[in-house]
């Protein structure tokens, strides 16, 4: 496959658009010339395509970059709990809507945290599409579920029982969606606090506590499906990069060294960082993901 370079500068600059998908409003950011081999950056909780702020223009030299937010997510509609069924199965139908109405053939896809099961459920469901796997503390094994889920576990075993809602419902704090972000990190204090403002932005607003509710409720629904994916490595081998914060307080390295089992080509790297490496290991990470595109992309 031939990438067409660019100068430098040129088609780098990120544009922020909308585009309707199934009657709600999708947020995005693109960046890179059509041409070449497309990137979709699917992000984690609580986060939104703000998090690929900084690894967009990396990538966008050589590559055609798109990270959307999904619905609830940072710019994109909200709608209600009543008007939307907040599952993993029904935020991988509006991406693969999202997908077709803008005429994306075949792609390569970044999953970080919740942007796993996006992806891995659009990935096993069309797997034509897919032409290589990036997962960054985007798990799909039992293996890389840290203790910290042992609130939501109890919440998926009695989900009416008032003491576990609240656990759950604690989790959505700003000090713990803070935590997500410095928490096994080197240099706390080089983690911008714009990233979690930005996130408790729209979780402050009405009714978007009740969406993560059930964003957490569904995510067991995830651990049913992992068989589903591994059939789907082991089936069609997507060639896959590993990038993992090894520090992880939910996703831990088990979790990295699990894709070993069913993929053949894949690479596997712990960096010394937490949740979110794209904030502290930032040129690291884009290095890692551009040796490994070229180098599968371009055989």
């Amino acid at each position: 496959m031939i990438v067409k370079l660019m100068r430098k500068g040129e088609n780098m600059k990120i544009e922020h658009k909308t585009i309707s998908v199934d009657g709600i409003s999708i947020f995005y950011r693109e960046a890179g010339n059509k041409d070449n081999p497309t990137i979709l950056l699917l992000h984690g909780y609580p986060s939104s395509s703000h998090m690929y702020r900084n690894l967009i223009p990396k990538l966008a030299g050589q590559y055609h970059v798109i990270a959307p937010d999904y619905p609830g997510f940072g710019r994109s509609d909200q709608p209600t709990v009543e008007e939307f069924a907040y599952t993993f199965d029904n935020l991988s139908e509006v991406m693969y809507s999202f997908i077709e109405k803008l005429e994306m053939d075949k792609f390569s896809i970044y999953v970080h945290d919740f942007g796993a099961p996006v992806g891995f459920i659009l990935a096993s469901k069309h797997p034509e599409r897919i032409q290589t796997v990036i997962s960054q503390n985007g798990n799909a094994y039992e293996e890389g579920l840290e203790p910290a889920w042992a609130p939501v576990r109890a919440f998926w075993e009695n989900p009416k029982d008032e003491n576990n809602i609240k656990a759950v419902m604690d989790l959505f704090s700003e000090e713990i969606v803070r935590l997500q972000y410095v928490s096994g990190t080197r240099n706390p204090e080089h983690i911008s606090p714009d990233n979690w403002v930005s996130d408790m932005y729209r979780m402050n607003q009405p009714g978007n506590r009740e969406i993560m509710l059930a964003l957490h409720y569904d995510y067991q629904n995830n651990l049913k499906a992992y068989p589903i994916w591994h059939d789907y490595f082991r089936r069609y081998q997507p060639p896959t990069l590993v990038a993992w914060g090894k520090n992880d307080m939910f996703f831990g390295p088990n979790g990295a060294l699990a894709y070993n089992k069913d993929l053949k080509d894949v690479e596997i790297h712990l960096l010394n960082t937490g949740h979110f490496p794209l904030e502290e290991d930032l040129e690291i990470s884009s290095t890692l993901i551009l040796q490994f595109l070229n180098d599968r992309l371009n055989k």
